[in-house]
Parts: C-alpha cells; structure tokens; sequence
C-alpha cells in the first residue's frame, strides 16, 4: 500500500490487515529467562523445548519461545493463571509487531494507532477465528477425558444455538438475507433502529438488533493495545527479558518508559487516535456494570434477539422483533421485552483526569478529561494518583436522545476509552516494581551497589539529608527532620480497634526570605503522594472533603480534598498562619486521629487522610518581634502545636561570616545552575568561616575539614532517594526491652525541664504525651534508615537531639544554636558559649550527686539529650583536661575532676 510522508494509507485493506495479524499470532516469539520459567504452562513446555537456548556474554540463559500461542491455548481451555481470575487479559504491544517484522508489522502498528478502536474489534475478530480453530487440551475436561472447562454461560450458548437451528428450519431460513452475512463487520450485525425493523431496510448496519449470537457475548478475554515502547505486563510478558538500551522498548525516559503528554496537547487532530496522557486523578466514581450486550426475548414468535450496544453510555431498547415472521404478521406490535439474566454487563468506571500542576501555564486553570476504564482497568487509580493512561481518544455526544440531546444539538464531549493505567506515584509500601523492572539490569544493579554504600557508610542519615533541596544553603537539622518525614515512623494497630499514627508532622516557623516554601516543594516532590496548597488559598471543604453531584448519576458524591489526596503521602500547607480560624481546625483531626468525619447533606462516612502533614508559617508580625514573646509571636492555638512532632524556628540575624556563606553558595548555584554538577568549590567555600570549626551537624556546603574535602561525595539524586526510602519503610522496627527505660527517663526529664511554671514565654512548647510518642517515631525513622528491624540507644539520642533543638531553637530569641539551623561551638547559648554549657552541665551533676567521678556514657547521655552532640562533648573534656580542671582515664569510660 502506498503512502505519502510517512502518513497512514488512506485506503486500508482490513483483510490483508486481518492475515498479517493472524501470522503475527502464530510466528511471534519472545525471550525469557530459564529460571523463570515454570512447569504449570500445559503445553508450553513442549513448544519452548523446540528452540535452542541462547548462551550470551553476562546474560542469563534465554530462551526464544512462541508467544501467544500457549495464551491463547489457556484461553481456549478455560484454564487461569490464578484460580481467583475470571477473565484473560490479552495484550497486544505495538513494539512487539514492530520486533516481528519491520515492513509489515510497523505498517499494522502505525495504522493500529491511528485508528484504535477499529483496530481492537478487527484483532479481537482474528482472535476469535484462532480460538475458534484450536482443540482444548485441559485434561479436566468432560469426562476426565480433555475438553474446556464449561460453566453455566456455555450450556446457555448451546441452548440459543438449538433454538436458533430449529427456528431456522422450521422457518426454511438458512441464516442470510439477500446472500448476506447478518452478523455484519463487527460480529454483531443487525438492525439500526425501529423504523428500519419495521421497512426492513439497513439490514447489515451494526449495532442494531440481530438473532445471531453475538461473538462479544461469549467473549471471555478483553484486549489492550499498548503504545510504542510500552512493555506488556501480563502474562506471558511478564517473563519476557528486556535488554536494557539494546531492547526494541528503549527510550530516552528510560527502558519501557512512555513520556505522557499534557491534555492541552492532545488536539482534534488525534480522534481516533491511540495517545498517552499524563495527569492526576482528583474523581473516581464507583463501579458499576455496563450493558455491552442487551438480550430480548419476543412474545410473539419466541425468539430470542441480541443488540450490541458496545462503548455506549446510553441506547434506546428495541421494541419490534426483526424477524421476518414478525415483521409479516404484526408490524407495530411491542413484542421484544428486556432479559438482565440473558444480558453481557461488564465492569465501568468513570476517572476524571487532571492536569498537574507544572503542566498548567501562568495563568491558566487545569484542563481535565473524563477516562473511561472496562473490565479489570477499573479500581486500578484512586483520587491522587499521578498517572499516565495509554488510551483511545473519542467524541460522545452530550446526550444521545431526549430533551438534552435537543438542547446540545451538535455539540460533542470527548473521552479518553482507556487501554493501559500505570500509577505512578505509588506510596513507598506499594512500590512492588523492582529497579531492574524499571531501569533495565544494569542501572537496577547500579543502583542496588549505590544504596549498598550508602547504607554501609560514614552518616547516611547526613547524605540522604543533603539530598533534599541541595541548593538551600544549611538548615541541616531541618533537611534531616525532612528526611524522617519522608520515612516515617510504624503505625501501630492495637488489638481493640485503636491506631497509633506513624506519620511525622512538623511546623517550620521563620522569618521570610528562608527557604521555607522551596523546602515544601521540594519534599512534595519527593514524597510518592505529595499535595502542595497554600493556607489563604484553601478553605476547610477544600482541604477534607466536599459534596459534589455526580454527572453520570446525578447522586450526591464526596470528593476529596487535599489532605484526602494526600493519603499516604505528604501534605505541605503555606502560608499556615494566614488561614482562618475555622478552616484550620478542620485538620485537627488529620493530625492526629487521620481521619476525615464528614456529616453533610445526608452523608455520614469518614474518609482516610493518612498524611504527614509539613506547615510553614510566618510569625504574627511578619518578622519575629523580639520585643513580644514567644507566644505572641507564633499566635497558633496549642492544641493545634502539640500535633506537631517537630516545630523549627528560622530566624534571619545578620551574621558577617554566615552571610558571606551564604552569598557565595547563590552565587556558585547560579554560575553552574547546580549543586552537583562539581565538587570542587569546597576549597573555595571552606574560607568563608575560617574562624568556625563547626561539627556534624554544622554548614552542610561552606565548613569541609581534612575528612569532606578527602571523600567530596556527591549529591545523590531523587531517584536513588526514594528507592533508599522505599526500601526502608519495609523494616518495622520495634523497641527492645533494654532501650525501653532509657527512653522513659529521657522523656521524664525532658518533662521536667519543660515544667510550665519554669515557662517564662508560654506553654506553647510544654513536653506532653504526644512528645513522648513523636520520640518513639523519630527512632523508628532512624531505625529505617539503617535498615533495622529494632530501635537502638543512638536512635533514641539523636531523636531526642533533634526535638530538644527545635525546642531550644523556639525558646532562644537570639542566638540560638543558630537562626539557619547551624551550630558552631564558638557561638553564645544563653550567655555562654557550647564548651562552657557542657561543662557546667556535667560540673552540676558531680556536685549534686557528691561524687567526682562520673561514667563516660552517663556524660554522653545528658549532654545528648540537652541538644549537644558527642564532638562537642569530646572537644570540652579535650579542652578542660589541657587546663588541668578534669580528666579522662585511659579508656575514655570515666570522667574526674582534679581537686585544686
């Protein structure tokens, strides 16, 4: 067939078309892996022995095998591949004709796209033909003598073939009305409309009603045409092996990945066509079941009539039999009456299909899409699922008859009839794709030796820290809060019914031009199921629930709001203090309880909101006052602050060598529009503070010793971020009994340290229960990150460490451990500077308990929970023992004062 500039033949020849689907059918093979395969195939195994193995170079041993005829043959003898599965799932990849031949199957593929659902009728068609064709092999048959599986629908088929064979020769009528086939193109031929029955007119049009047996309502398969480059993933693709970038399915987004459009691209120019769009699902209506083929049952002549009504939202009944005995005796008799029971309904559901937010311009409003999904494609996606959807691309009529057909008139929606659904931001616990899955062998083993590394090396909670938002100059304590707020802590279900919340909520609170909202995005953009939204900018409906009318229906539906589809992900929420009163406390329950209640307009349910949720605020005068406390400055009611695990305050004080720093990290971002395109700016940095010997927790990009400059690693990427994340909210970890009483007497003391009457500024930061429990959840966190299944010693001190540094940050109004999230030892805490703090803390603990001789780790525990770090601890006890005050046994296990 010939074709001008690379266009589709104007012309096609769907015989020719039918026979080369049918060779593609019986040729095609593909290669599988040995181990994967299994003896339960039935009659695959003989088939796949006729080929030779292929040895290869660093490949495992492949076999080629034949590809949909082992499929088609479990079709045919009605034997599942799960015992559960009702209905065959048959794919058929456009890369895939295109790997069978390069002439042929490329024409068939590019004709297949640009008219998809002619094309799906016309290789379900082939199909049936092959089914039809084929011998059952299932030994379980009648008998135990081989044969298919029947069930009731078979024994009802062979009963409307015996009536149709003896209406027929009773009638003399063998089928064909003027030597023509009745069944029409499309397998269920018929009569258009009444007026046609009545005239006898239009008798081969499809969709009308017909005495044939329609072949879709013996049809126990559906079929999915999936786009170039896109991997099937049932059987029997699902052992088929991809050779990375060598594979007929590599792309530049990566191996079998298919770069999804914006709605607004998807123009008139592609109806009819097979296209693939990328969006969020914001609506998702219940499933229903969809009348494909109505059966009628006349009272006249006790025929029984078909109507195919297939991709139809809407069909007007049949009321007069098309057969000629009926047609004769009464023209305008209403004979034919509905049968449910006799009918073909499959499964329905409407999505509605959003676009995401950086696909919108300045200035424009989200465009959406309604999507169509049949069969096993539903409840696939829930509302806040990014997805792309491989679908056709159609027209529907606003109405197809009544008063709103009239009022439309020739105006048209279109819809996307879905074919292929892939989520993609998943949460982390159903993440089931493996990297080798996703990226090819190669890159996943790469990318298994990189978290191997990570995972065995000096600090990963520091690296896997530094991977968010790179560009943000310090905030180190904050980047590592951050990162326990992506993994989480274990959501406890006790046996009565009661839930434990894992998630991680934390409150940044700060002065503006400090990074707060680009953290937010930043972390939405990481975590599997993130929502952005700005307080001001939402209201309490729009971030629980509202009351919606569903169009299909009509019914009054709830549709979710931005904690809702948020679940299992992160909420981020701006601006927090601008909101009004009574939206914000419409996410107290979130909080805590996360759940969303809703009691309105005769609805009653309670919706999950299973959310962590990230607030950034600014304080009440714009810039924190320090001339108010502390409680006039946040002005955030504590019922509300006590849901928060975490609460940083981020002050902006000018500081010489900090704002030095800082000005040359911007300056360094913007020249090589990056982080981590280098490494070697860390000379250049380190001279920013040559006065600062900062610590672990120091400047993440400005302070390098003898040890970062020697090891330089670089940023990691988000990819390798979220697969470390992924892999870590596996572990479960709990805490054994010997950690147990350390954690109860860091909380007893952290309690009495925050004794309201010792408060000068408030009760806004008291430690309460809820304080105890978000310990146990930052250990839990840590734990995961080290890939552990039980919560250690250092994971309860660093977890302590952190809550007493955003509590110390809300109550210093100064200097603070630092206003960036920076500590230095040089810097002043309250008067004193950080050698001077410890040493008074272990000198108050010699002289109340009368001794001086303290245990090392005694030392280390209360400088830990006071907020220090052991570097600290280490460089006091170095100081102190060169002036001769104390000193340190040999095997750094006891602490004594010298007696001067």
């Amino acid at each position: 067939m010939a074709e001008t500039d690379g266009d589709v033949a104007e012309h096609p020849n769907y015989q020719e078309d039918e026979a080369t689907f049918s060779l593609f059918l019986r040729e095609h093979t593909i290669l599988t892996t040995v181990n994967n395969d299994n003896g339960n195939d039935n009659g695959d195994d003989d088939d796949s022995l006729l080929l030779e193995p292929i040895t290869t170079v660093n490949k495992p041993p492949l076999h080629r095998r034949p590809c949909y005829p082992p499929h088609l043959q479990r079709v045919k003898n009605r034997h599942p591949y799960h015992p559960h599965q009702k209905t065959f799932l048959i794919e058929i990849p456009l890369s895939e004709l295109v790997a069978w031949d390069a002439i042929r199957g490329t024409e068939l593929a590019r004709r297949a796209t640009r008219n998809g659902m002619r094309y799906q009728e016309l290789f379900c068609k082939v199909i049936d033909e092959v089914l039809e064709g084929m011998a059952s092999t299932y030994p379980g048959g009648r008998n135990g003598t081989g044969g298919a599986r029947r069930d009731a629908i078979d024994v009802l088929a062979d009963q409307r073939r015996a009536q149709q064979d003896a209406h027929r020769a009773n009638n003399g009528d063998n089928g064909d009305i003027n030597g023509e086939d009745v069944n029409g193109p499309l397998g269920g031929g018929g009569l258009e409309n009444d007026a046609a029955v009545r005239n006898a007119q239009n008798v081969n049009a499809a969709g009308g009603a017909t005495e044939d047996l329609p072949p879709l309502l013996m049809r126990r398969y559906e079929l999915r045409i999936l786009p170039l480059k896109r991997p099937g993933a049932l059987p029997p693709f699902d052992r088929q092996y991809i050779d990375g970038k060598d594979s007929q399915y590599a792309s530049e987004e990566g191996v079998g990945e298919v770069q999804g459009v914006s709605l607004r691209r998807v123009r008139s120019q592609a109806i009819g066509s097979l296209v693939t769009v990328c969006g969020m699902i914001v609506r998702a209506s219940d499933v229903k079941p969809a009348c494909t083929v109505a059966t009628y049952t006349c009272d006249s002549c006790g025929c029984e009539i078909y109507q195919l009504i297939q991709h139809k939202r809407e069909f007007l009944p049949q009321r007069f039999c098309p057969t000629e005995q009926c047609r004769q005796s009464s023209k305008n008799a209403e004979t034919l009456h509905l049968q449910t029971r006799g009918s073909k309904f499959t499964k329905f559901q409407e999505l509605k299909l959003q676009e995401l937010p950086s696909q919108v311009p300045m200035g424009h409003v989200p465009r959406s899409m309604t999507v169509h999904c049949r069969g096993e494609l539903t409840r696939v996606a829930t509302p806040g699922d990014v997805v792309t959807i491989d679908g056709v691309f159609l027209p529907q009529r606003v109405a197809e008859s009544g008063y709103r057909a009239t009022k439309a008139g020739l105006i048209s929606t279109t819809f996307l009839e879905a074919q292929n659904v892939v989520v993609h931001k998943k949460s982390y616990d159903d993440a089931t794709s493996s990297p080798e899955k996703v990226l090819g062998e190669g890159a996943g083993y790469e990318l298994e030796k990189e978290i191997r590394n990570i995972a065995e090396g000096e600090d990963p909670v520091g690296r896997l820290a530094s991977a968010i938002a790179p560009e943000i100059f310090g905030h180190e304590d904050i980047k590592r809060a951050l990162l326990l707020q992506l993994v989480g802590g274990c959501t406890r279900k006790l046996p009565d019914g009661m839930r434990i919340r894992g998630d991680i909520n934390i409150c940044l609170m700060g002065d503006p031009g400090v990074a707060k909202s680009q953290l937010l995005k930043h972390v939405a953009s990481i975590a599997p199921r993130g929502v952005y939204t700005t307080g001001k900018g939402s209201s309490g409906v729009g971030l629980t629930a509202a009351i919606t009318k569903d169009v299909t229906t009509g019914e009054l539906a709830l549709e979710g709001g931005a904690l809702v589809l948020a679940d299992r992900g992160i909420c981020a929420i701006d601006e927090f203090d601008k909101m009004d009163e009574g939206d914000r406390t419409a996410i107290h329950e979130v909080m805590e309880q996360q759940t969303v209640s809703v009691a309105k307009a005769g609805i009653v349910a309670t919706l999950n909101a299973r959310a962590a949720v990230l607030a950034a605020a600014n304080p009440l005068y714009g810039r924190y006052n320090r001339r108010k406390s502390l409680s006039e400055n946040i002005n955030l009611p504590n019922s509300l602050l006590s849901r928060f695990d975490l609460m940083f305050l981020i002050l902006d004080v000018a500081d010489v060598d900090k704002d030095m720093a800082l000005a040359r990290h911007v300056t360094y971002v913007h020249q090589n529009e990056g982080v981590d395109s280098d490494n070697n700016n860390t000379t250049e940095q380190s001279d920013a503070v040559p006065i600062e010997e900062d610590d672990d927790e120091g400047m993440g990009f400005d302070s390098h010793n003898a040890q970062k400059e020697e090891e330089s690693p670089p940023t990691l990427s988000s990819n390798l971020l979220r697969e470390y994340i992924s892999r870590a909210r596996k572990h479960q970890p709990v805490v054994p009994p010997d950690v147990a009483p350390y954690i109860v007497e860091a909380y007893v003391n952290l309690r009495s340290d925050g004794n309201p009457g010792k408060n000068k500024n408030g009760d806004q930061t008291v430690m309460t229960a809820r304080q105890l429990l978000s310990i146990l959840r930052l250990s839990q966190a840590l734990a995961r990150l080290r890939f552990s299944d039980y919560v250690a010693r250092e994971d309860v001190n660093e977890a302590i460490r952190l809550t007493h540094m955003s509590k110390s940050s809300l109550l210093d109004e100064q200097n603070g451990p630092n206003a960036n999230g920076l500590d230095s030892n040089k810097r002043k805490w309250g008067g004193e500077d950080v050698i001077s703090r410890i040493f008074n803390i272990i000198k108050d603990y010699s002289t109340a308990s009368r001794s001086e001789r303290i245990e090392m780790r005694l030392c280390e525990a209360m400088v830990i929970r006071k907020g220090f770090t052991e570097q600290q601890l280490h460089e006091c006890l170095e100081e102190y023992s060169n002036l001769g005050i104390l000193q340190v046994n040999a095997t750094r296990t006891q602490v004594e004062f010298i007696n001067q």
